[in-house]
């Protein structure tokens, strides 16, 4: 099985069609056409269902995908490791993170790691925690910045950036705006703002909701911050969300009250394991961990600093 067969294969997977990935590859669409024909044969099932219109995976092409993704990133790891040795930091860093993840100011930490090592392709995916997840797992992303979702695996691993309560966002003259912290069951009848159901607050939130027994209604589903703040801002409904949101200019009009009996809103940074962790990956890990600081979101420098 050669390595330029798995390529063309994930190319034409990930584009579901055989002239845009031959264009994309660089490649003749009748040499495309015939390297997946080889792997078939040699595989000996088919691996795409080839109409005139669409290119969609067989059930042995879905559980190959799999596979291919994580030969290939491991390829990947393996070549740059082979220059990171050299002196010389090259290749790709991909990169996945939740809007507004805690615990680290992700422009912050990528220009100074586009300053270290300039020779590195930086690539940057906005997700929910659980795509994110997935993508690390199979090889697409190198780590990825977001809400513990599970427990370690095999084949994934997570290490702590921070973790902070849970608030209730409301317009001033909402009802709730003038008393202290509320619980699940203060706010049964409210109309929501939230984010779709894989973003980590909303996940903490619908966690924390289901503990108490208490049902919510999300009558506003957004997936930026901005949105969900602005709603808040217009009284069309309260929002439950990681405190530091609180702390953002377009949140300074608003009530913030603590959520009692809520989880911690917990984040990480979720990487492969460490024999699989790329070259690029341990280099950006390396400027967070060394200098947390220089590298933290500033609602986390304020919030140690109300503290103290």
């Amino acid at each position: 099985m050669e390595l330029r067969h798995l390529q063309h294969f994930v190319a034409v997977a990930e584009d579901r069609h055989f002239t845009r990935a031959a264009e994309r590859l660089m490649v003749s669409q009748s040499g495309l056409s015939a390297s997946v024909r080889a792997l078939e044969r040699e595989l000996q099932a088919p691996l795409f269902v080839r109409t005139t219109r669409s290119v969609t995976l067989t059930e042995a092409g879905r559980a190959l995908l799999v596979e291919a993704e994580r030969i290939l990133a491991q390829v990947r790891a393996a070549r740059e490791a082979v220059a990171a040795v050299q002196g010389v930091l090259r290749g790709t860093l991909a990169l996945g993170t939740e809007q507004c993840i805690a615990g680290v100011h992700v422009a912050r930490l990528l220009a100074r790691f586009r300053r270290r090592h300039p020779d590195v392709e930086i690539r940057l995916r906005q997700a929910g925690s659980g795509a994110l997840a997935e993508e690390v797992t199979a090889g697409r992303l190198d780590l990825a910045f977001a809400m513990r979702t599970w427990a370690d695996t095999d084949q994934l691993r997570s290490v702590p950036l921070t973790s902070e309560p849970m608030t209730v966002l409301c317009h001033p003259s909402h009802p709730l705006a003038g008393g202290g912290p509320v619980a699940p069951e203060d706010l049964g009848g409210e109309a929501f703002v939230d984010f779709h159901p894989d973003w980590g607050p909303r996940r903490t939130t619908d966690a924390a909701f289901a503990q108490a027994g208490v049902e919510r209604t999300v009558t506003l589903e957004v997936n930026d911050v901005h949105s969900l703040l602005e709603l808040v801002h217009e009284g069309l409904g309260v929002a439950v969300v990681p405190r530091h949101f609180g702390h953002k200019p377009e949140a300074s009009t608003l009530v913030s009250l603590p959520v009692k009996g809520a989880a911690e809103y917990e984040t990480v940074a979720m990487l492969p394991p460490h024999e699989a962790t790329s070259p690029a990956a341990w280099a950006l890990m390396s400027l967070l961990t060394a200098d947390p600081e220089e590298t933290a979101d500033p609602a986390d420098v304020a919030d140690t600093s109300r503290a103290g």
